[in-house]
């Protein structure tokens, strides 16, 4: 199926999601639900992806394995997250400052996660449709990529996750780890996670465009979605954050300043 099909289907798919899931959230209250369900689809949409390309095997399973297992690890890990809490606070606010108009633009921001998607989608792509297989050391590298940003990013999120069950802890800031290292260890490796594709696409027509992903990935978590918004947040409520955001770099894991 030539590539411009296969976005077409995807794109169907993922708006038809992210309704349902819109519909669900004016029940639940809980926009929260559409992280790991973003999650979710997107491994899906790299699945797709090596099932209809006609690319080669070896490239388009690569691409198909390592979306699906980043996908669902970190849909699971939002979803226990989330399920079953209270909104998260970003999502709060934005029900908040919308007022009645809430319901209809959290539609809109609904399907913004569909665009999203799309171009994140890109990377899978690329090298779904890949003519010929990758270099070793191309494919060696892509592998290593992936490898130490998905586990890397668990790692974060299982010392997060340790941290604040912890009764002792509460209210406190979280520096153990890779935490004393980055305020967002878990962003850091999910904007690494996307080069694994740059290097599946290494030596084809279309890879310059596998670098889209990280940097629109490294764009939402820096400038817009991410840390601006939980930051925010976070420094107004939680003692001793404003004094780990002067000490801590922002994203890059690096020894914290005195």
């Amino acid at each position: 199926m030539p590539p411009l099909a296969a976005a077409v289907i995807a794109l169907i798919g993922l708006v038809v999601i992210f309704s349902a899931a819109w519909a669900w959230q004016l029940k639940t209250e809980n926009a929260g639900m559409v992280d790991p369900i973003w999650a979710y689809s997107l491994g899906l949409v790299a699945l797709l992806y090596a099932a209809l390309g006609t690319g080669d095997p070896v490239s388009r399973a690569l691409s198909a394995l390592g979306g699906l297992i980043w996908g669902v690890r970190l849909g699971s890990h939002l979803w226990k997250r989330n399920a079953g809490k209270s909104e998260d606070a970003r999502y709060r606010r934005f029900r908040e400052e919308w007022g009645d108009k809430a319901a209809s633009k959290m539609f809109w921001f609904f399907q913004l996660q569909v665009v999203i998607s799309m171009l994140l989608s890109i990377a899978f792509l690329v090298p779904s449709y890949r003519s010929t297989a990758p270099a070793t050391e191309w494919s060696v590298l892509a592998v290593a990529v992936w490898i130490v940003s998905v586990a890397g990013e668990g790692m974060a999120d299982r010392q997060l996750r340790d941290f604040k069950a912890d009764p002792a802890n509460r209210d406190t800031v979280c520096r153990v780890g890779l935490w004393r290292y980055s305020r967002h260890p878990n962003y850091f490796f999910e904007c690494v996670h996307w080069f694994a594709y740059i290097a599946l696409s290494g030596g084809t027509p279309w890879g310059w465009f596998t670098l889209l992903p990280p940097v629109l990935m490294a764009f939402l978590l820096l400038k817009l979605s991410g840390i601006p918004l939980l930051e925010a947040s976070m420094a107004s409520r939680r003692p001793g954050y404003a004094d780990y955001m002067r000490t801590t770099s922002a994203l890059i894991p690096w020894p914290p300043r005195r």
